[in-house]
């Protein structure tokens, strides 16, 4: 049990090669993220730009437009790289036919038409006013996928159509997708020009594909109309936003699409407009999704998001923010890799990676909010998520040091077995107690007939039922302490204050004085005839405080409930608590707990303020300097929980003493003081996963009024960012695939009972959840003795009213994830995570239905 040596000079230069190691490959993965891709390089004018001139926070749904500064700054700009602009209305911008004569840029003008139809009036007659007085407007444009929004019928159309031509002698056309001109081909008998929009991203096609398939679709209407010219009035792709079908918006694939697109549109003679010059922030509220701000070949800040010469990257700035990520790992990496050089390589360059994976996220998600146009709400998300996301990094990396720590070390340095004491040495004298309170009297009365077969000469044991007020419960008990004899003494205390520690403190009062050793045992354990006398020689070592053993469970086999839970409890104790034992920080239990006399009352008793009287001896003694030794030896079983009712209130009770514990004892776990630091992180960190329970249910509450107002208000509520959404999915499934492989590797059961484990574990979410933030806000509690024989419940019905939260809340989930695809179905790729989110919210509880479920039907079979 000494603490490991100071590193070697060859495990320092080992940690600097393993750290920077996976610092290159932090650069390489930037790197392919990132890499190059070569295409044609483009060297003439645009043949146009499709021209919507708001500024990053200007809406027409605001009444904010440009003014002519801005305009003329705008148009000048676009001067450089086309001849000709299109625009989409008269009335909002009427200074652009001026400023883009002024530049020498033609002008096909637009007059928007919808369904206000005085707008359409004073639209039609500003475009002709304009058309006659401008002559760089060359062609103009009466509506923009009018019949496509269903603004108005065909003949509506057709009739504007008719009056623009009479009174304007540049030709009129009118701009739809492909197929609306195929299902309307009688459009064409109206305009002087075909202008169609091909944007094969809404068609879901792939960017590879997609220069062909804009070919194809453009032949299609060529060879529809053949007597007529056919501009292509969009064409582009978005830069950013969500993915749709097969088609992924991005930097680099916009910009490979654009360059492909003008040289074959070069090469064919193909009239053309850019979907579109500038992104428009804006339009993302028009129902296109958050793409529809993206389709810029300038950003809202007017600068070009790809060269026109060279391969094309997806972030320019990486480099320098792989340099960031490397930075932010590289000394944790170099300390860790130092500090665990005991550890199998494999397993420091795991944690390592872990590491850097955790400094890059963060970087990512620090700098990827800048490439996206939020709006208020969408700061606000990032604002409150953003420090839960780093809870998330930390819960992630504290189970991975575990994970880590468990599969990888080379040995367990504070590895404990059985020890007697040496042959003449005394035997210590132990003193047994046994509190209990409304138990079985029968399955007390095995517990003490275990005790009265123990291979042990010097104890005694005490049986303290405090507060049972049906003698029929505590007199047949009192009846067999008599029949075992001396060494059996029975005490009933009634009233009596400080649930199981008040017992236990009385315990002390009437302990023989001969004891050295307090051990307590619950109520429903048989112990092992050899317990006392192969632990008992750890006491010869003053500075040991505690010997504890693990809880474990008998009659549970043919039980599928108790079966399941059993397992559960297992893995702690086969995983956690040897994690915790590398550094002497152990969580003691209230059984099978073997503790030093005079530093149980040298520290002042069992804490009678917190209902996890245990645990708050365990951290108490480590801070007054002792040892607390984990013998991973069976030396008694007891029961599992009767039902998934105690079963839940046990976890609660446990949570619930955790915080108070918690912020009783905080003062020592952030401070330097006695407590070491391996013991400070273990009792800090080794809550976080209940902490994350809690966080859990407030991310539910919280995502369940997120979508209640993305179907009620989508104006309002827009879908997350893949930002916020894949962490979080990401966390679900490493923090799952960490708990099965180590219950793999730890704990003797097969497939079944890993997977079946892992139900009742979830199962508790909520309930540790309610234990967790009870105890933040509550300052007592009350100690609920765990059933251990089985309540008769109400039928179907009554097995799940120990769950009827839980299945409130997963009822509330189901409609959340129904409302969803109804309203957006499979669209959005945000769309489909955030069902996939809600799913995986739902999980725990779903869980703890199955949970009270199996425990209804399984009954109370055991043996």
């Amino acid at each position: 049990m000494n603490p490991p040596s100071p590193p070697s000079r060859r495990t320092l230069v080992a940690a600097f090669l393993m750290a920077t190691l996976v610092a290159a490959l932090n650069f390489g993965l930037w790197w392919w993220a990132n890499r190059p891709t070569a295409v044609v390089d483009w060297d003439g004018p645009v043949g146009g730009f499709a021209f919507s001139a708001f500024q990053r926070y200007q809406s027409p749904f605001t009444d904010s437009y440009p003014n002519a500064a801005e305009l003329a700054s705008d148009i000048a700009l676009l001067s450089k790289y086309t001849h000709r602009l299109r625009t989409y209305s008269t009335l909002d911008n009427p200074e652009i036919p001026r400023l883009a004569r002024d530049a020498g840029l033609q002008l096909l003008a637009g007059a928007w038409l919808d369904r206000r139809w005085e707008h359409n009036e004073r639209e039609l007659a500003a475009l002709i006013a304009a058309s006659r007085r401008y002559p760089n407007i060359t062609r103009v444009m009466v509506g923009n996928e009018v019949l496509l929004r269903n603004d108005m019928t065909p003949a509506q159309l057709m009739a504007y159509l008719d009056r623009a031509r009479a009174a304007i002698r540049q030709p009129v056309s009118t701009a739809e997708p492909w197929h609306i001109w195929m299902k309307y081909p009688e459009l064409a008998d109206h305009v002087d020009y075909i202008t169609v929009h091909l944007l094969p991203y809404w068609e879901g096609v792939p960017r590879k594909d997609a220069v062909g398939q804009a070919l194809m679709r453009y032949q299609q209407i060529k060879d529809l109309f053949p007597g007529k010219h056919v501009v292509i009035g969009e064409i582009g792709w978005p830069s950013n936003g969500d993915r749709y079908q097969y088609a992924q918006p991005s930097v680099a694939n916009e910009g490979i699409f654009l360059r492909q697109w003008m040289n074959v549109a070069r090469e064919r003679g193909i009239d053309y407009y850019l979907m579109e010059a500038f992104d428009q922030p804006w339009k993302e509220n028009l129902g296109e999704g958050r793409v529809g701000a993206y389709w810029g070949m300038f950003g809202a800040d007017r600068k070009p998001k790809f060269p026109f010469s060279g391969p094309v990257i997806e972030d320019v700035d990486w480099p320098w923010k792989a340099l960031a990520s490397a930075a932010l790992a590289f000394l944790p990496m170099l300390w860790f890799a130092r500090r665990y050089g005991r550890f199998k390589p494999a397993g420091r360059l795991f944690f390592l990676v872990l590491i850097q994976l955790a400094a890059g996220l963060i970087v990512w998600s620090v700098t990827v909010p800048f490439q996206f146009y939020l709006g208020v709400i969408d700061w606000a998300m990032l604002v409150i998520l953003f420090p839960a996301q780093l809870a998330i990094l930390a819960v992630l990396l504290i189970n991975g040091f575990e994970f880590t720590e468990v599969l990888w070390r080379r040995k367990w340095l504070r590895h404990a077995g059985p020890l007697e004491p040496e042959p003449g040495a005394p035997q210590p004298f132990v003193s047994i107690h046994l509190a209990c309170y409304n138990e079985p009297p029968e399955m007390v009365i095995l517990t003490l007939d275990s005790l009265a077969a123990l291979d042990y000469e010097n104890y005694e044991v005490l049986v303290i039922d405090n507060n049972t007020r049906d003698e029929a419960i505590w007199k047949p008990v009192e009846a067999h302490c008599a029949k075992l004899g001396p060494k059996f003494r029975f005490f009933h205390l009634a009233p009596w204050p400080g649930f199981k520690a008040g017992a236990l403190n009385y315990g002390l009062k009437v302990t023989d004085p001969r004891a050295d050793v307090v051990a307590v045992v619950d109520a429903d354990y048989v112990v092992r005839h050899d317990w006392l006398r192969a632990l008992t020689g750890y006491f010869h070592d003053p500075k040991v405080a505690v010997v504890q053993c693990p809880q474990a469970h008998r009659d549970f086999e043919r039980n599928p409930f108790r079966r399941m839970t059993a397992w559960e409890y297992d893995g702690f104790f086969r995983i956690g608590m040897h994690h915790r034992n590398e550094r002497n920080a152990i969580i003691q239990h209230g059984t099978m707990t073997m503790v030093r006399r005079s530093a149980l009352e040298g520290t002042g008793g069992w804490s009678e303020w917190t209902i996890c009287e245990d645990a708050e001896l365990g951290l108490r003694l480590m801070h007054s300097g002792y040892e607390l030794v984990y013998v991973d030896e069976l030396m008694g079983k007891g029961l599992t929980p009767a039902d998934f009712k105690a079963y839940k209130s046990q976890r609660t009770r446990w949570a619930f003493g955790a915080m108070q514990i918690l912020k009783g004892r905080w003062g020592w776990l952030v401070r330097k003081g006695p407590l070491t630091a391996g013991q400070r992180f273990h009792f800090l960190t080794g809550w976080f996963s209940w902490f994350a329970d809690a966080l859990h249910l407030v991310f539910t509450l919280m995502a369940l009024y997120w979508t209640a107002g993305m179907i009620g208000l989508p104006q309002v509520f827009s879908l997350p960012m893949q930002l916020f959404l894949v962490p979080v999915i990401g966390f679900f499934f490493a923090k799952a695939a960490f708990g099965i492989v180590l219950y793999r590797a730890r704990v003797p059961c097969g497939w079944r009972d890993t997977l079946m484990a892992s139900l009742a574990s979830m199962g508790l979410s909520h309930a540790i959840a309610r234990g967790i933030l009870q105890g933040l806000v509550k300052k007592k509690g009350e100690f609920v003795v765990t059933a251990k024989s089985r309540r008769i419940g109400g039928g179907a019905f009554g097995a799940f009213a120990p769950v009827h939260e839980e299945l409130l809340m997963a009822t509330a989930l189901a409609l959340g994830v129904i409302g969803m695809l109804h309203a957006y179905g499979g669209t959005y790729l945000e769309g489909k995570l955030w069902v996939g989110i809600l799913a995986a919210q739902s999980i725990p509880y779903l869980s703890a239905l199955a949970g009270a479920w199996i425990a209804h039907r399984a009954g109370s079979e055991i043996g």
